[in-house]
C-alpha cells in the first residue's frame, strides 16, 4: 500500500479509469462477437446490423483513447470484409 497522499490518490484515479476502460472494452468486444456469431450463423441482416454497432463501439473506444486508431481500423476492415463476402454468397 502507498504511504504518500498523492500515491493514494493516484490509486483511486487508476481504479476509476480501469473501470471505465473495462466497460468500453466490453462494449466493443461484445459487439464484435455478436457480428462474428451472426456471420457464423449465416444471418445476413443481423450481421449487417451488428457490424454497424461494432463500428460505432470501436470508434467510441478510439475517441476515449482506450484502443489505438489503427487497431480499430484493422478490426473494422476485417469485419466488413467477412460480412461483404457472406452477403455476396
Amino acid at each position: 500500500m502507498p504511504i504518500k497522499k498523492a500515491a493514494k490518490k493516484y490509486m483511486r484515479v487508476t481504479k476509476r479509469k480501469t473501470e471505465k476502460n473495462r466497460k468500453i472494452k466490453g462494449n466493443f468486444r461484445s459487439a464484435i462477437k455478436a457480428t462474428q456469431s451472426a456471420i457464423a450463423g449465416g444471418e445476413k441482416d443481423k450481421a449487417q446490423e451488428s457490424l454497424k454497432k461494432a463500428v460505432v463501439a470501436l470508434d467510441k473506444a478510439v475517441q476515449k483513447k482506450v484502443i489505438h486508431k489503427n487497431m480499430a481500423a484493422r478490426t473494422k476492415s476485417r469485419l466488413n470484409k467477412t460480412v461483404k463476402e457472406m452477403v455476396k454468397k
